[in-house]
């Protein structure tokens, strides 16, 4: 459950196409892609530094860099994706989501904070993701 109370930002959709936007932590540790469209959305979160295992074994059909992006849409589970090279790279995100800060996108509920990014769809599943700590629920 989300535990950040601070400021609130609303992406509003536009009808007529995709809006996609791109944010990231203070830190630049953690880039985040939202494509919010006229009847779903999704968030793509990647971790470009982690410490200890990823969040989820390594399934036997990734060969490329594993434990780093995380995937979900406005409703469902979270997906990990097998990275065969992310596009985002640190510092390249078009906002920057301060500590303390909670942002609500179309299904989604993202909070920041010192301890790091959750983000939560509206069914309740979701991640956590820090340097040192990635989970999946």
């Amino acid at each position: 459950m989300l535990r950040f109370a601070a400021s609130v930002y609303i992406l509003s959709l536009t009808a007529a196409f995709a809006d996609v936007s791109s944010f990231q932590t203070p830190s630049r540790n953690i880039q985040c892609t939202v494509d919010q469209e006229v009847n779903f959305a999704d968030l793509e979160c990647t971790i470009i530094n982690r410490f200890n295992p990823p969040a989820q074994p390594r399934p036997s059909s990734c060969d490329a860099d594993w434990g780093h992006t995380f995937f979900m849409r406005d409703s469902g589970p979270v997906t990990m994706l097998c990275d065969e090279g992310s596009s985002m790279t640190a510092g390249t995100a078009e906002e920057t989501a301060e500590y303390g800060t909670t942002r609500e996108f179309s299904g989604f509920v993202c909070g920041s904070s010192r301890s790091g990014l959750e983000c939560i769809n509206r069914d309740g599943h979701g991640f956590f993701l820090s340097r040192r700590d990635q989970r999946v629920f």
